[in-house]
């Protein structure tokens, strides 16, 4: 579909399509997983984890990025980042909101 397509469905359905987008690659999903279940700010080792060449990391973690799903901070040369609390709540609440709205009658 198209993009000049998207006005004609809701923002609630625009969002949740974006966000399943960007979640829709295994890496990101990785990506996440492993920066979730740190106690800390995470910088370079996110190349050896996940496997992938810096520059393909940086790739994903700018798309993680632009659903708001991750922060960062500088430390030194590093960039450092963590899971966005406050934003992984809202998007928990969004697809919880909407798998849960089924008719359970059906068929």
């Amino acid at each position: 579909m198209g993009a000049s397509k998207t006005h004609i469905f809701s923002p609630t359905h625009n969002e949740l399509a974006q966000i399943a987008k960007v979640m829709a690659h295994p890496a990101r999903v990785a990506i996440l997983e492993y920066i979730s279940k740190q106690d800390a700010c995470i910088c370079n080792d996110l190349v050896d984890v996940i496997g992938l060449a810096q520059p393909t990391i940086s790739q994903h973690l700018n798309e993680i990025k632009k659903i708001g799903l991750l922060k960062g901070t500088f430390e030194g040369k590093n960039l450092c980042y963590c899971i966005n609390q406050e934003r992984w709540e809202e998007l928990q609440e969004a697809f919880n909101t909407f798998f849960s709205n089924i008719n359970r009658n059906c068929c």
